[in-house]
């Protein structure tokens, strides 16, 4: 489906062409010297005695990798988390350093830095800004760095947060060069089960084409959604619906109907979920993995693969005379003969990202918030959101907006109480106001979108989040209108 959506797209002479919905940061595309991957076959996690994950919700996000390295560590391997929240992984831990998402790329610089010092190895791979030369190295990244260095098989793995950061890039370059300093090896954890496999199939922009943020940001005339719900699955999510809503056309190809859906869709076509029609997916290690349906489609929906070989026929676009998912397969894939178990270009190396750490602050903004936005793992995709039974479970609970008692004493706020969270810039976004009505809000939390970018939440009480930090999860109804995953928030009892 991927593979077919994006030659059907570049069929009709389009470039703009993205899956990675989440991500804000685009600046290594073009930099990388192969699809990014796990870095190592997943059997070889459970050999690594030094672990550092970075910007990970790894006991959520990837369960059975967390299982892997927590099996490791009770043998005596030494993991090590560095991200914006001390969640319990579960896992008997070396350390734990948790700092603000604004933080994260200099405290990883101190890492490398202090490698770099204690293996009196230079860095000469790094562009690296008078901020780095000047950087002083906290205790907390030189225990990061002695777990590492006293490693014999090491890794670096990073994870959806990381990925999603609005400085992205640069913990991509510090990671492969902390990697090459120790020797080690760096691996990125797949947001989803063919994150992988959207780089092979080429749903991603070529030269000329604009991302997924940008073609939100810079409005096109006509959208094709296949299997998403921008306003959930984006890293802007009302930034999404607004441009949606405001489009000359919008083609939804998808097996759910939602009321928001409703609001910006011209044309909903209904197509099969993967559990009803047979496919393709490639691991995070790069493993060709097929699949077949395990259940009959409903009623007269078809697979999207089927309904996009259609619309090219109806186009007269050549090349899409294709009678099975394999035929697709051995297309997308290359294959001439029996085909290969994991395919080839696997590569996380990265060049020519400038490490621009600027300096820090003398004194932080007490008025506003970093946000810290995980997403949990039964909002992760419509499929999970439409599951009722999942709905059910602690995890799919309304979201509520996290801060340690520091912080609820310092705004004066009490666990329970309503606060009023606004988002800085709410004028990229006018207009919106008009279209507030396409979100239908859980009963008990107002959104409130015509009053400007804001939402309302009960509070929570975390103590594993650091001071000048909220929490508020992303993927749902109710946090849309909070603005960027990324971003500040201003706090007030509502």
């Amino acid at each position: 489906e991927l593979y077919l959506g994006q030659k059907l797209l570049r069929g009709l002479g389009c470039e703009n062409i993205d899956t990675r919905l989440r991500h804000c940061d685009f600046s290594a595309d073009g930099k990388r010297s192969g699809i990014p991957w796990l870095g190592m076959k997943i059997a070889e996690l459970s050999q690594l005695d030094g672990v550092l994950v970075v910007g990970s919700f790894l006991r959520k996000d990837h369960p059975l990798i967390a299982q892997r390295l927590r099996q490791s560590a009770k043998r005596g391997a030494q993991i090590t988390f560095l991200h914006s929240t001390g969640d319990d992984q579960l896992i008997q831990l070396a350390g734990q350093v948790v700092v603000r998402p604004s933080q994260l790329p200099s405290m990883l610089a101190q890492v490398v830095k202090s490698v770099s010092a204690k293996k009196n190895i230079a860095i000469e791979a790094l562009d690296a800004d008078a901020a780095y030369a000047e950087l002083a190295i906290s205790a907390e990244a030189e225990q990061i760095a002695q777990s590492l260095v006293s490693g014999r098989n090491t890794g670096i793995l990073l994870g959806n947060f990381a990925q999603q950061h609005p400085q992205a890039a640069m913990l991509h370059a510090l990671a492969h060069q902390l990697a090459i300093l120790i020797g080690g090896k760096l691996g990125f954890l797949g947001e989803a089960a063919n994150s992988l496999g959207a780089y092979v199939a080429k749903a991603l922009p070529q030269a000329g084409g604009l991302t997924a943020d940008a073609m939100f940001s810079q409005p096109r005339r006509a959208y094709i959604l296949l299997g998403v719900e921008p306003e959930l699955d984006c890293a802007y999510g009302m930034q999404a619906l607004t441009t949606l809503s405001q489009a000359a056309s919008v083609i939804v190809l998808s097996p759910f109907k939602s009321k928001t859906a409703l609001g910006y869709a011209d044309v909903l076509l209904p197509v099969s979920p993967f559990t009803e029609t047979s496919g393709t997916f490639i691991n995070c290690e790069g493993r060709v993995q097929g699949f077949y349906a395990a259940v009959k489609p409903l009623a007269e929906t078809r697979p999207a693969w089927k309904v996009l070989r259609v619309l090219a026929n109806l186009l007269d676009i050549p090349g899409f005379n294709y009678s099975s998912s394999e035929e697709v397969k051995a297309e997308a894939l290359g294959i001439t003969g029996g085909g290969s178990e994991f395919i080839s270009g696997l590569d996380n190396g990265v060049s020519g990202i400038a490490i621009n750490l600027g300096s820090e602050p003398d004194t932080i903004d007490t008025t506003s918030l970093e946000r810290v936005a995980d997403v949990p793992i039964h909002f992760s995709d419509m499929l999970v959101r439409y599951a009722p039974s999942l709905q059910k479970t602690k995890d799919a609970a309304i979201p509520m907006a996290h801060m340690n008692g520091a912080m609820l004493a310092r705004f004066g706020i009490a666990r329970g109480d309503l606060v009023r969270l606004s988002a800085d810039g709410t004028t990229a976004l006018q207009g919106f106001r008009a279209k507030s009505d396409l979100l239908d809000v859980a009963e008990g939390v107002r959104d409130s979108a015509s009053e400007g970018m804001s939402v309302t939440l009960y509070t929570e009480l975390d103590a594993n989040l650091p001071d000048n930090v909220v929490r508020i999860a992303s993927g749902h109804i109710n946090t849309v209108s909070a603005g960027p995953m990324f971003t500040l928030l201003r706090v007030a009892k509502a």
